[in-house]
């Protein structure tokens, strides 16, 4: 029996209230925590869904000895509303970043009013960024040490992306360039990641290692090449296996494991190669899984449950609230936050917190995700974003029997339809204001042309 439990068997009834995760966490180190981020890796990119063709066997052990949550979702089906919404715990299209990439010439950047992660923990955990930032690259603000994070080892937007180079920074200091090379870039991160943890190892602290790959194009490593049947995307999903291997062993040979949490996941789902691992669509699709939905692996020896699998909904504006509560640290005030604390799911198996994750193409909301129902109100079909329930094609998904999302049932449950159609609505109308561009749906606004249905 752990000290918890103790403290629940004497104080009886009052514990739960009195060990709630933010009290739990103030009697205790504030743990580490970390984010692997792999930049557009599939949901059937490892494991068994692999199907042999990509060996993982650290993803896979990470999994025995912690907790695989099934449904768990990216902040969007693109990277950089995906990144914003990750770091600062909101819905994209309220920092400004909804719409679409930042590509090269883009002066979009994070808003300095915008709190992160790293700015939320900094009265008790040091931070770094380690790898792809792609939240702006102008000004005089826009490197992650002017947004709450100690240091950033990294670039600034998607590795095919020119001109591409490798900038270190530390708060306060004068910021180094240096020539990036993509083939030997994730390996650098894993170093200047693991120079990190070494370095922090006697205090909190909170890394954001946030892999560039396995973005096309796909070039691995030397050590890595062809060792995949899945050709050069797999050589790199089996590099950033190595890389999760590495950041693993480190932490058991500091003896910091316990004291850490890692939390594995992607920024959205595959492009071009990589297994959605059977759901629907792919990266910067419509409102079906296959954009959004990624892996999610998440693991703390002795505290995450071992061989766990859990179905629960979640996304990765949960990150903030739910790292804020384990450190027993207040979020930022005066912010509206749309995640929510996960830690009762991830330490006890409660349910979801959500009562629903709503899908954002660009600044759209094209979906809605309950744990059981998704309804999907909006997807492509030559080049136009269509109004589904406009065009008589309501899209009502039962997500436990048809993850696939292949069967609508929304003739069989319109009382389920008509309620997530209303929430829908009221959630457009309160985001709103926050928009940046108008509606690209088809039936919100008047069409240059309205394709017509098809026979």
């Amino acid at each position: 029996m752990d000290r918890r439990d103790l403290l629940t068997s004497a104080l009886g009834g009052a514990a739960a209230a009195l060990l709630a995760p933010s009290a739990w966490a103030a009697t205790r180190r504030p743990p580490n925590f970390i984010v692997i981020q792999c930049d557009d890796m599939g949901y059937g990119d490892w494991g068994a869904a692999a199907k042999g063709a990509i060996r993982t066997p650290n993803l896979d052990r990470m999994a025995r000895q912690g907790t695989t949550m099934t449904d768990f979702y990216a902040g969007a089906n693109v990277c950089t509303p995906s990144r914003a919404a990750m770091l600062t715990g909101r819905y994209a299209v309220r920092t400004g970043l909804g719409h679409r990439v930042i590509m090269p010439n883009d002066k979009r950047v994070l808003p300095m009013s915008e709190k992160t992660i790293a700015t939320a923990l900094a009265p008790t955990h040091s931070s770094a960024l380690v790898g792809k930032w792609h939240l702006g690259h102008t000004g005089s603000d826009w490197l992650p040490t002017r947004h709450g994070f100690d240091y950033y080892y990294g670039i600034p937007y998607s590795h095919d992306m020119k001109p591409l180079a490798l900038y270190e920074a530390r708060r306060g200091a004068e910021t180094e360039t240096s020539p990036a090379d993509i083939a030997t870039l994730q390996q650098k991160f894993c170093d200047k990641a693991l120079e990190f943890i070494d370095s922090n190892r006697g205090r909190p602290f909170f890394l954001d290692l946030a892999l560039s790959a396995p973005h096309l194009p796909a070039v691995p490593h030397p050590d890595f090449h062809g060792k995949s049947a899945a050709g050069p995307y797999g050589d790199v999903i089996e590099e950033i296996d190595s890389i999760v291997g590495r950041i693993l062993a480190r932490l058991k040979t500091l003896g910091i494991a316990g004291d850490t949490l890692v939390f594995f996941t992607s920024d959205n789902g595959p492009w071009f190669e990589g297994a959605t691992g059977g759901l629907r669509q792919r990266k910067g699709g419509g409102g079906y899984d296959g954009g959004y939905r990624v892996p999610a692996v998440v693991w703390r020896p002795g505290t995450i449950p071992a061989g766990r699998r859990s179905d629960a909904i979640g996304m990765s504006i949960d990150f903030l609230p739910t790292f804020c509560a384990m450190a027993g640290v207040a979020p930022p005030a005066g912010v509206t936050i749309d995640g929510r604390d996960l830690s009762a799911t991830l330490l006890r198996g409660a349910p979801t917190p959500h009562d629903g994750l709503l899908l954002f193409d660009d600044e759209d909301v094209v979906a809605l995700r309950t744990q059981r129902w998704k309804l999907v109100t909006a997807d492509y079909y030559r080049n136009y974003l269509l109004d589904l329930p406009a065009r008589g094609y309501p899209q009502l998904y039962d997500m436990q029997k048809d993850p696939a999302e292949s069967y609508s049932v929304a003739q069989r449950h319109p009382d389920v339809v008509a309620d997530l159609t209303a929430r829908i609505e009221a959630a457009r109308s309160s985001f709103a204001p926050h928009r940046t561009q108008p509606s690209a749906i088809v039936g919100m606004r008047p069409p240059a042309a309205l394709p017509p249905a098809a026979n």
